[in-house]
């Protein structure tokens, strides 16, 4: 049985913080989906509010403590990594940026990426696309197609007949991660499967009507 590990980076501030729920709940259903499939997980959330003070050191000095050289290493290292943030003026907070600003330019280059992010308002759902998607693009990440954004009165609502509630776009965003973190470890391993893999805007395209 393969092992696939995956790493979430939360940069919440609180504790407990809703940031960090999101992490474990998106790790869950992806942890879920990957075990469907018959792969063992190993999986850990960093919180970054823990390495604030060794983040703002190595910004200044060029130097990252031990802490967050292994907090780098695990990133960089992983099968597939989730990452969530709080929205801080209309975009991610400025220690998510500065986390990912250490990390190697290439050192993501086709790792799948689960993007999530949280706030007190719907109205700054939009942070997915404007903000997260073009850093991982410029990162050279796989990101995966879903997206989840967690606003607080998205906690405990099922829902409505016009949009998807919190839990059902987690188990998506989740599944759609795995099955990509599958399909990318199947193929650094040289899987025979691997070959069978269409990447998704492949398969959008295949979908459109002329």
């Amino acid at each position: 049985m393969q092992t696939l590990k995956l790493v979430a980076v939360s940069a919440g501030l609180s504790n407990p913080s809703s940031t960090r729920l999101l992490a474990d709940r998106l790790v869950q259903a992806a942890r879920y989906r990957l075990a469907e499939q018959e792969y063992a997980v190993e999986a850990e959330v960093i919180e970054l509010r823990d390495l604030a003070l060794d983040i703002a050191k190595n910004l200044v000095t060029g130097f990252p403590s031990e802490a967050l050289r292994e907090a780098l290493d695990k990133v960089t290292g992983a099968d597939g990594v989730i990452t969530v943030t709080p929205v801080f003026t209309a975009s991610y907070s400025g220690l998510f940026k500065s986390f990912f600003d250490l990390v190697d330019p290439a050192a993501l280059t086709g790792t799948p990426v689960l993007l999530g992010a949280t706030g007190g308002t719907a109205r700054h759902s939009l942070v997915l696309d404007h903000a997260l998607r073009p850093l991982f693009a410029y990162l050279r990440a796989r990101v995966a197609p879903t997206a989840v954004y967690a606003a607080s009165e998205d906690w405990g609502s099922g829902g409505d007949e016009y949009t998807e509630g919190l839990p059902h776009r987690i188990t998506r965003a989740g599944e759609e991660f795995a099955e990509l973190v599958a399909a990318t470890a199947d193929r650094r391993s040289g899987s025979a499967d691997a070959d069978e893999f269409v990447p998704f805007e492949k398969q959008l395209a295949d979908l459109r009507l002329d």
